[in-house]
Order: C-alpha cells, then structure tokens, then sequence
C-alpha cells in the first residue's frame, strides 16, 4: 500500500529523545527518582552535566500529582535536571536547574506562561512559554551526537512505514544541526520544516534551494506558531470552563471560570499569518482548544485570497467545536487531528471536559461529513509515530479505561487510511506525486503482514517492509 506521511511530529525532538533518559514506563514519583539515579551512574554523567528526562506523565502516576524540585533535588543534588512532561508543554526543574537559568523568587512568567511558585519560592513547575523559553537555553548536544541520534530517528520513523516527516518547529537552536545533516544528504527520508516565524529571515538565507523545493530531501514548508496549550495539562484555551472539582493540581488557584489561556494575542497571530500570506508560505498552528481555534479562524477571515492558496493548517484541534467546522470549510483550512488522544487521555478529557464534551475530541466523522479534508498525526515525541495504531484509534476510539468515548465519530478503515497516505499528501501539496499508488508517482510503498481491512485489531500489524523512491529502507 501507500507509505504513511507524518502530518506533524517535531523530528529534532524525536532524535533528541535518544540521548535522554525516558520515564514513560514509570508509575510513581519514587520510581522516577530510581531512574534518574541509575540513568546518572549508569552513563557516568559527572557533577554538574545536565539531564534531561523526558515521557513524564503526572496523569498516570500513583501519586496523582506533579514530582518537586525537592524529591529530584534529593537523589541528583549536584546535576541540573529537568522532566519535560510527554505533552512536551509543562516541565519540572530541579533546584540547580532552576538556578542555573537564573529563576528565582523574583522570576516573572512571560506572557502565556506560568513559573508555580508556593510561598513565593518556585516549586520548579513551569508550564508553556515559562517552559519553552528556558527549554531552549539547555546546552545542547554536539553535533556529532545529533548526527548518530537523526539515523536512529530516522529507522524509527522508517520501521513505522513513514516516508515523508516533519520537523514541527524549527528553532534558532536547530538550524546549525539541520544546515550540517543537510548539506551533506545523509539522511533518505523527505523532511518538511516549519519555523519559527523570528527566523524566517535566516531559514531562507540558509536553505535558499529548499524553499517549497527539496534539495537534499529536505523542503522547507512553511511557518508555525503557537495559540494554546495541552488539553491534559489544562492548559489549552477553552471557550467554556474546566471542570474545577476533578482537578488534582497543587499550587494553582483556579477558580470555576478557568478556562485555560492563550499564548499570542490578536495582533501577533495576525503578523505571523500576514507574513506567510506575503511569503506565500504555508502556516501550521497548534489550537487545542476551541477558544483558540477561534483565533486562528479569525485570523485567517481577516486575510487576502493569500491563505487559502497556501492550505492553512490548524494542528491538533482536539477540542474544536463542531459549529466551527463551517467556517474552516469556508476558509480552506485542514484540520490535522491527533485522534490518539482519545486513546493516551480521553479518560483524563472526561475528568477534565466532562463526557459531553469529551465524546467530540477529535470530530473525525463531523469533519468527514462536512466534506473537509483532514489528516491524523502523532505529534512525537509526545506518542511513537505509530500510523497503524492512530487508525486503529480512529476507528474504535477506544481509552485506556476501555470506554468508547464518542460512537458518532468514528469513521471507517479507508477514511482513516487516506487521512495518512492521500489526505496527508494534499497538506504537504505533493498530491500528484505521494499518497497512492499510481502509476507516474513516487514509489513510496510499504508491505504489511496483515490486511488492515481484515485484521481484527489493526493497531497489532505490523510494517514488513518500507519503500523510499523504489529502495527498499526498513525491513523487519
């Protein structure tokens, strides 16, 4: 069949993922502690390197709660440590962390952000561009480091049968890295990038063969921005308010209007949207929540024709509401849905949402109905960049509690298919050349050991074979 395209991941981030210690199998804090104790012995770390762990979830641990800088601080005092949480939105920071990056008790939050603080001390929770913004000011690794780390990325992505991927947000910090894996086409995979809109600037001086074109199977497709948070965090941007009494969280004082927050205002999502439609560049932007979609919805009605030529993008959409869905088909814009979330956290969306307004995550079927094109991602490193289990989600929209949660938004196997092969290959304008097998386009191919029409769960078959320009690039 069709190879799967990657309709949003941040690959960078996948590679990265292999030179930190990963806590997605932990159950409780104490647990965590244990790993970050081995992971410093076990790779020799000395004294004041830093470690940086990542697939935390405070959702499914025992303690229900978010780990202090106190507990890191007791099994890694001498080491700077920070936990990204697997929505890769909120984070914890240990003492030397915090105090290496200069946050203190007098440490504002940016705007859209938030540095928790008890008793005016900062517990080491931060959460979205309080959290973004320090991200980037960790060393990062050596470039010889990354190289090894993008091949290995790149099997990952290959033995899942994808062979178009995408890098979500490309950074100041990354383009060094991406100029030096690029310039010399090591890698065999198509990547398409989405920057920071403060470095367009750069981007095209660096990659001036790469704009809309791939030169050394990279491509440059466009700008992303940022309008909200994660639904699981309770950080998305809602137009009707969290549910205050199943809340968990420590430190933060919501009261029963909480309704998450944005992280741009109005006339900054209007300069980003303007200057894809003046650099004709396609425009990615995460909304989660309907309050943010709006944004984006509004935004993109105050443009010219511009950007409905460039296929705006709207990532994620968890909770868009469905009489949003109108004006997105007026508009042009593709909704691309991370449908395996009501797999990873419906059942906290329901704790959060209430069941009413969980059931419509992800309204695959309403979308389908309204005949707007829409694609399925797995945002890795959040999830594994797993194609057949996001179809297998779409199909049964089954939690990990075992409900079904929303019966009227389930969609078909072929539906949720061409949501990753054809579907997937209209958002990146490669239609007439991915997506399905025909003859005159790109032998991207794949061979699976089952059926997925016949299979009784397709979320266990498994890619046999990955075909990139008729080479065959992963065999199990």
């Amino acid at each position: 069949m069709p190879s799967f395209i990657d309709c949003h991941s941040h690959f960078a981030a996948v590679a990265n993922s292999f030179l930190q210690l990963s806590l997605k199998n932990c159950t409780n804090i104490e647990e965590i502690q244990n790993q970050l104790l081995k992971f410093k012995n076990e790779n020799k770390i000395p004294s004041g390197n830093w470690i940086i762990a990542n697939g935390y979830d405070n959702n499914r641990l025992t303690d229900k709660r978010h780990i202090t800088k106190n507990e890191i601080d007791k099994v890694l005092p001498d080491n700077p440590v920070v936990i990204k949480n697997q929505s890769e939105h909120n984070g914890i920071m240990n003492s030397l962390a915090l105090q290496k990056l200069n946050i203190t008790e007098n440490t504002k939050a940016p705007e859209g952000g938030k540095i928790e603080k008890i008793n005016n001390e900062p517990t080491g929770y931060l959460e979205e561009n309080a959290f973004i913004d320090n991200i980037k000011k960790v060393p990062m690794p050596s470039i010889k480091e990354f190289k090894d780390a993008f091949k290995k990325a790149e099997k990952k992505y290959a033995s899942y049968g994808i062979t178009t991927v995408q890098e979500g947000f490309m950074t100041k910090e990354l383009l060094e890295i991406y100029k030096e894996i690029f310039n010399k086409n090591e890698l065999k995979l198509d990547f398409v990038a989405y920057v920071d809109k403060n470095i367009i600037d750069e981007v095209e001086t660096a990659f001036l063969e790469n704009i809309r074109e791939y030169k050394n199977n990279l491509r440059i497709g466009g700008i992303k921005i940022f309008l909200d948070g994660s639904p699981q965090a309770r950080t998305a941007w809602m137009r009707e308010p969290y549910l205050l009494e199943n809340y968990n969280g420590e430190g933060k004082k919501e009261d029963i209007s909480y309704c998450g927050y944005g992280t741009m205002s109005d006339a900054e999502v209007k300069e980003a949207i303007d200057l894809a439609g003046d650099k004709k560049m396609q425009i990615l932007v995460h909304c989660n929540g309907d309050r943010a979609a709006q944004q984006y919805i509004d935004a993109v009605k105050n443009m010219t024709e511009q950007i409905q030529e460039v296929r705006p993008v709207l990532i994620h959409g968890q909770l868009i509401g469905l009489d949003q869905l109108d004006e997105i088909k007026k508009l042009g814009i593709i909704p691309s849905y991370f449908i395996s979330h009501v797999f990873y956290w419906g059942d906290v969306h329901i704790k959060n949402f209430g069941i009413k307004r969980a059931e419509n995550i992800s309204p695959a079927k309403s979308t389908l109905d309204k005949k707007i094109i829409f694609t399925f991602h797995q945002d890795s490193p959040v999830i594994e960049p797993n194609m057949l289990e996001t179809i297998w989600c779409a199909v049964n929209r089954q939690t990990k509690d075992g409900i079904t949660l929303g019966e009227k938004e389930k969609i078909d196997v072929l539906d949720a298919i061409k949501a990753v092969t054809i579907n997937a290959a209209y958002q990146y304008f490669e239609e007439n050349e991915k997506g399905s097998i025909k003859e005159g386009k790109i032998a991207d191919l794949i061979i699976l050991d089952e059926n997925p029409f016949e299979a009784k769960e397709i979320k266990n078959i498994r890619v046999h074979e990955t075909i990139k320009n008729g080479e065959t690039i992963y065999r199990a």
